[in-house]
């Protein structure tokens, strides 16, 4: 099995700030703006009702929108916005970062852990804000269990419910690359868990280590150090971290027994948002 650390939502170059955890625990990954979307922030709901816009908005933390569409993608929960007849949650690729995951032969059975820029926030005067003085880090808001994988180069036509997901958009099929990876059903160390899903934050999900800058990583080298993990070098292990690398999308893990083993019991014992 192949664990793909997979980089996602807003940093400071694409949406400009980080996402929020909101006081409830809720993870909101916020999609990256994105002109070929025509999907609006407006459109996206929190199960509490509130849009994805009013929760920019209220933050003011200038957010870089600019009146594009959101890149909801990874699409993984079916309560965020209106859906089509049979709709599963997916994930789209394209680009570089589609090549590489085909390099890789990531397919059926492989996870994605998905990752983004986080900060705490809290209430003051019934408004959202961040809180100041704690600083952002990475962590991992959900996942995603492969069970196919659609390249949009075949003849093949896309499923219905697939037509409103960023990677159907007809200027995106187009391109060689463009490849949507679509959840199983159930997650499979756990029947009882979706084949994919988002998580309620609790500490074990943080990536950076603490008081760090968020790219340098609190690993464990007993179950990762002996594993490739793609665009790392063993240099990348330095004094009690781990130096990822800030520019690549997805790392794709070689697991083993150890890292997979770990995979499985961060997803099984991460509350899930509904």
């Amino acid at each position: 099995m192949k664990v793909i650390l997979s980089r996602k939502g807003f940093d400071s170059s694409v949406g400009g700030h980080a996402s929020p955890i909101l006081p409830d625990g809720t993870m909101l990954s916020l999609p990256i703006p994105s002109s070929l979307d025509r999907l609006s922030y407006d459109e996206l709901k929190l199960c509490d009702g509130r849009t994805y816009a009013q929760v920019i908005d209220e933050l003011d933390a200038g957010a870089r929108i600019n009146g594009e569409g959101a890149h909801l993608d990874p699409d993984l929960l079916a309560e965020t916005r209106s859906r089509l007849t049979g709709w599963r949650p997916s994930l789209g690729q394209i680009g570089a970062a589609a090549g590489h995951l085909r390099n890789q032969s990531v397919g059926v059975g492989d996870l994605f852990l998905f990752y983004g820029w986080f900060r705490h926030t809290h209430l003051v005067d019934g408004r959202l804000n961040f809180v100041s003085g704690r600083a952002g880090f990475h962590a991992i808001f959900g996942y995603l269990e492969v069970a196919e994988v659609i390249d949009t180069r075949s003849d093949m036509p896309l499923p219905d419910w697939l037509r409103d997901h960023p990677h159907a958009e007809p200027s995106r099929i187009a391109k060689p690359t463009n490849t949507i990876y679509v959840a199983a059903d159930r997650f499979s160390s756990q029947t009882r868990r979706p084949g994919a899903g988002a998580f309620r934050f609790n500490e074990s999900l943080v990536l950076t280590r603490p008081g760090a800058s968020r790219s340098r990583w609190n690993l464990d080298q007993s179950v990762f150090r002996h594993v490739t993990i793609t665009y790392h070098t063993d240099a990348a292990w330095r004094d009690g971290y781990f130096q990822s690398y800030p520019r690549a999308q997805e790392y794709v893990v070689h697991a083993d027994a150890m890292v997979t083993d770990w995979a499985h019991r961060l997803v099984a014992s991460s509350e899930l948002l509904k």
